[in-house]
């Protein structure tokens, strides 16, 4: 069985260097926000991970074309854990 809490613990370990080293809106801190959503969602928090992954759709909104691939990734994230709300 995977350990979600232990990659979570690692995740926000790692979002909170990347929060300190990179301006507030890199690329890499939607990666990251992606990722604890992600985590969340396994977990089955549902609101949690919802919000993770609106944070990281406003993020690469402001720097990627509407057409790229993380953008749409993290879009489609959403709306499938809306659906399991």
């Amino acid at each position: 069985m995977a350990d979600y809490r232990k990659a979570l613990e690692f995740y926000e370990k790692s979002h909170k260097i990347c929060e300190k080293a990179l301006p507030p809106n890199h690329p890499h801190l939607a990666i990251s926000k992606h990722a604890i959503g992600l985590t969340y969602e396994n977990m089955r928090q549902y609101s949690k991970a919802r919000q993770f992954y609106e944070r990281a759709i406003e993020i690469a909104q402001l720097l990627l074309p509407l057409n790229h691939s993380h953008l749409q990734l993290y879009k489609q994230r959403l709306q499938n854990v809306k659906k399991k709300m």
